[in-house]
C-alpha cells in the first residue's frame, strides 16, 4: 500500500479502538469547555447546565458501574450508575443553580466555582470553538468523543508529515505516528480538554521548524506563525512557553551556524524571529484583554481554585513549592523510569541524527517542563501537565531507529521523492502521496 493508505490505516484502527470508551473520559475540566461550546451554540444557561451536567455525570455513572463488575466483593450488587448518575445530577445541579441565583450569570462557562477561577476558562475559547461543529452534528456525547478522535489521529499524521520532511523513511513516519498514538499524549489527546489540541497545534509549529530547515523558509515560518496564534486562543501561557523556546533554540541555531560560516539559509533565524513576535504579541495582547496574569495563576495554585483566602507572599511561597515538587517527582520518575528513559532515548536520537531540528524539537518539549514548572501540583491526575515532553520520544525514537531501517530497508522511490521535495513547492508533500 501506498504511504498514505497506511497513515489513513492506523488512524482508522485507533479510532475503532476508541469505541471501546466513549464515555468515562470527564475530567474536572471537561465541564468547563463543554459548557463554553454549549454557550456559543446560544443555548441558555439552563439548558447549557442540564446537558453539561447529563454529560459528566453520565460518564462518572459509566466508570462506577465498570468499577463494580471487576469488584471482587462487590461485583454481584446491583449496578450503582443509576444511583450515581442521579446523585451526581442533583449535586452538580444544585452548585450551579445556587451560583446563577446569586447572580453569577456573565461569561460563557457555567458558575461551578468563583468568578475568578471561572475567568481563567473564559479566556480559552480556542477549544470550545473546536468543539462546537463536532456536537452541533452529533449530540454532546458522541460530538465530544468524535472531536478527541479527530484531533488525536491529527496529531499522529503530523508525526507522519514531520518525519517525511526530515526524509525518514515510511516505516519510521508510520512508527513515529504509532507512538503518539500508543504513549501517554495520544492518551491525554483523548480526553475532552484542550491538552489534544495544544499537542497538535505543537505540532504543526514543530513541523514548520522542520520546513525552514528544509530551505522552504516561508512555509515554514507561516506555520510556525498560524500555530502559535491558534494557541493564543487555546492557552495562551502555552503560546508564550512554545514562542520563547522557539526562539530561543533558533537564535542559538542561527548563531552557531554563523560562526561555522555555514550557508545553511534563514531558517533557523525566521523562526527565531516569529518566535519573538509570538512571544511578544501574546504579552502585549494578553495584557490588552485583561487576562489572568501570573499571579493570579500562583494565588489560583495556594488557595486551591480561590476557595482559601489569598495569600500575601504568593511567590516566596511559590518558590518554596518548587523546591520540593522537584526532587519528589525526581524520586517518583527513578522508581518508574520510563519516561526518563524516554526522553533520553528521544534526545539522542534527535540530536545526533538532525542537530538542528532536534534543537527545536527539544525546545517545543522543554514547554511541558514549563507548563508543570508553573502548576507544581503532584497530585494532577494522569501528569497531562508535562504531557508535551512526550513530543521528544514521539519523534525522537524513530530517528535514533532510522540507521538500522536505512542499512535493512530499500526504499529507493521514497528517497526520490524526498530528494525532490526540497527543489519547490509543487513537491511539499511528495512523501505522502507517493
Amino acid at each position: 500500500m501506498r504511504p498514505r493508505t497506511w497513515v489513513l490505516v492506523l488512524g482508522v484502527v485507533f479510532a475503532l479502538l476508541q469505541l471501546a470508551n466513549v464515555t468515562g473520559r470527564e475530567t474536572p475540566d471537561s465541564k468547563n469547555y463543554l459548557a463554553y461550546a454549549l454557550s456559543l451554540r446560544g443555548e441558555s444557561k439552563d439548558a447549557t447546565a442540564a446537558a453539561t451536567v447529563d454529560y459528566v455525570c453520565a460518564s462518572r455513572a459509566a466508570l462506577a458501574a465498570r468499577d463494580q463488575k471487576v469488584d471482587v466483593v462487590h461485583f454481584h450488587r446491583a449496578d450503582p450508575a443509576p444511583q450515581v448518575l442521579a446523585e451526581c445530577r442533583a449535586r452538580e445541579l444544585q452548585v450551579v443553580e445556587e451560583r446563577l441565583a446569586a447572580g453569577q450569570t456573565g461569561g460563557h462557562t457555567l458558575p461551578y466555582l468563583s468568578e475568578r477561577f471561572m475567568r481563567i476558562f473564559e479566556v480559552r475559547p480556542g477549544y470550545p470553538v473546536f468543539l462546537l461543529p463536532f456536537i452541533t452534528a452529533f449530540g454532546v456525547t458522541w460530538g465530544v468523543w468524535a472531536a478527541s478522535v479527530v484531533v488525536t489521529v491529527a496529531g499522529g499524521v503530523l508525526v507522519f508529515l514531520i518525519l517525511r520532511t526530515l526524509r525518514v523513511p515510511v516505516p519510521l513516519c508510520l512508527t513515529g505516528q504509532a507512538l503518539f498514538y500508543v504513549l501517554p499524549c495520544g492518551t491525554t489527546a483523548m480526553r475532552p480538554m484542550a491538552e489534544g489540541l495544544m499537542l497538535a497545534l505543537t505540532l504543526t509549529a514543530v513541523w514548520g521548524c522542520a520546513l525552514a530547515l528544509d530551505r522552504r523558509v516561508r512555509a515554514g515560518t507561516l506555520l510556525v506563525c498560524g500555530a502559535l496564534a491558534a494557541l493564543f486562543a487555546v492557552k495562551h501561557s502555552q503560546a508564550l512557553f512554545l514562542a520563547g523556546c522557539l526562539a530561543a533554540a533558533g537564535a542559538v541555531i542561527a548563531v552557531r551556524r554563523w560562526r561555522a560560516g555555514a550557508p545553511h539559509g534563514w531558517g533557523p533565524a525566521a523562526v527565531a524571529v516569529a518566535g519573538c513576535c509570538g512571544a511578544l504579541g501574546t504579552v502585549l495582547l494578553a495584557n490588552a484583554l485583561h487576562y489572568p496574569s501570573g499571579s493570579e495563576s500562583v494565588q489560583d495554585l495556594l488557595t486551591d481554585h480561590f476557595a482559601r483566602p489569598d495569600r500575601i507572599r504568593p511567590w516566596a511561597e511559590f518558590r518554596q513549592l518548587q523546591g520540593n515538587f522537584w526532587p519528589e517527582w525526581l524520586r517518583r520518575q527513578v522508581r518508574e523510569p520510563l519516561f526518563l528513559a524516554a526522553l533520553a532515548a528521544g534526545a539522542c536520537g534527535a540530536l545526533r541524527r538532525r542537530r538542528a531540528f532536534g534543537g527545536f524539537l527539544l525546545a517545543a518539549a522543554f514547554t511541558g517542563f514549563l507548563t508543570q514548572a508553573a502548576h507544581p501540583d503532584i497530585t494532577v491526575w494522569g501528569d497531562r501537565l508535562i504531557v508535551l515532553a512526550w513530543l521528544l520520544p514521539v519523534v525522537g525514537v524513530p530517528l535514533l531507529l532510522e540507521p538500522l531501517v536505512r542499512g535493512r530497508v530499500v526504499v529507493p522511490a521514497q528517497d526520490r521523492a524526498g530528494d525532490r521535495a526540497s527543489t519547490g513547492a509543487g513537491a511539499r508533500t511528495a512523501g505522502l502521496t507517493r
